[in-house]
This record gives C-alpha cells, sequence and structure tokens, in this order.
C-alpha cells in the first residue's frame, strides 16, 4: 500500500463540466508561494500569477495562457541569490485518465504538442488542477543551471575555468594536426 501523496501547494480545481468564457486568474498567495519554493528549491518566490482560457473538445480540456512569476533562486556555481522574472505561455491539455498509455518508451513530440495532464473525466472526482499544472509550468521554466555575475570568478578561484584545450594531450594532439597555440 503506498503512502498518500501531499496535496498540491498551489491548487485550483476546477470542474469542467462548468467552463466559462472568460479566463481564470490565478495568484498564489504567500503561504502557496512559500511552500513552492520549498517544493523546488528556491530562496524565493515573490509574485506567481497566471491567467488561462480552458476551452472543452468533449473530455479533452485544452488550457493557454499566460504564467507571470518572479523567482529567486541560486546561482548554480557562487550560490549566490539570483533575481529572475520569468514570462511564460501556457499551452496544455487536460486528457481523460482513459486515453493516457503509458510507456517506457521515449518518445519525440512535435514543437506544437500539448502537454498533456491525465484526470479523471468522470464521476465525482471529475476535477481537474489548474493551478497544479501552472506550478508545474513553473517548475519547466527554471533554468536548473542559471550563473549570475560571480560565476566566473568562482570557477577561477577553483580551478573549474574552461581554458580550452590543455595539458600534454591537448598539445600532442595539435602536434598531430600540425597546428600551434
Amino acid at each position: 500500500m503506498s503512502a498518500a501523496l501531499p496535496p498540491p501547494e498551489f491548487s485550483r480545481t476546477i470542474d469542467p463540466r462548468h467552463l466559462t468564457e472568460a479566463p481564470l486568474q490565478l495568484v498564489a498567495n504567500e503561504e502557496e508561494r512559500a511552500a513552492l519554493s520549498r517544493r523546488f528549491a528556491l530562496v524565493r518566490i515573490s509574485k506567481l500569477e497566471a491567467s488561462v482560457l480552458l476551452t472543452g473538445d468533449g473530455d479533452v480540456i485544452r488550457a493557454s495562457g499566460t504564467l507571470v512569476a518572479d523567482i529567486v533562486q541560486s546561482c548554480a556555481i557562487s550560490g549566490d541569490d539570483l533575481k529572475v522574472k520569468v514570462r511564460e505561455k501556457l499551452a496544455f491539455a487536460f486528457v481523460p485518465e482513459s486515453s493516457v498509455t503509458l510507456t517506457e518508451e521515449e518518445i519525440e513530440l512535435e514543437a506544437n504538442a500539448l502537454d498533456e495532464i491525465p484526470y479523471a473525466a468522470s464521476g465525482p472526482t471529475a476535477w481537474i488542477d489548474v493551478g497544479e499544472a501552472v506550478s508545474e509550468s513553473l517548475a519547466l521554466a527554471i533554468d536548473p543551471y542559471a550563473t549570475g555575475p560571480q560565476a566566473d570568478a568562482v570557477r577561477q578561484q577553483h580551478g573549474l575555468a574552461d581554458e580550452g584545450r590543455t595539458g600534454a594531450l591537448a598539445a600532442g594532439l595539435a602536434a598531430l594536426l600540425g597546428k600551434k597555440d
């Protein structure tokens, strides 16, 4: 028996049978932003907002809109705080669980293919969580290797700077190829 998953930090559930023509305006409060900061290993999320238009096509619910976030993350090299403004177009689809096939094969997606998020399309649990989908979109938008202005100095200090090909092997290869430094 598996343990229950914790509830999403930024949950905004919608009954897909009651879609409106107006976009949803989602704004994360301070507690939700703090919880998402911990989940995504960020220093802080100062702002997380999204405008999402949901349109139904049978049991498939397409979502489009914009995600806006102000985050502070750590530089991957120096650990310094980096302020980052995230502005992302949103495009995903909620699809019935029954239409999702799991495979271990690697799948190449077309550039215009939407991310698909399965949901229980019938019964009392026929809800979609737009807030969690926005949270996952934010996670995908974060550059895990972001570096700040001190990164090169830290690399140099610790001997990690990329100074080109050096050393005996590089010199031998250059000699074979008839190249000079």
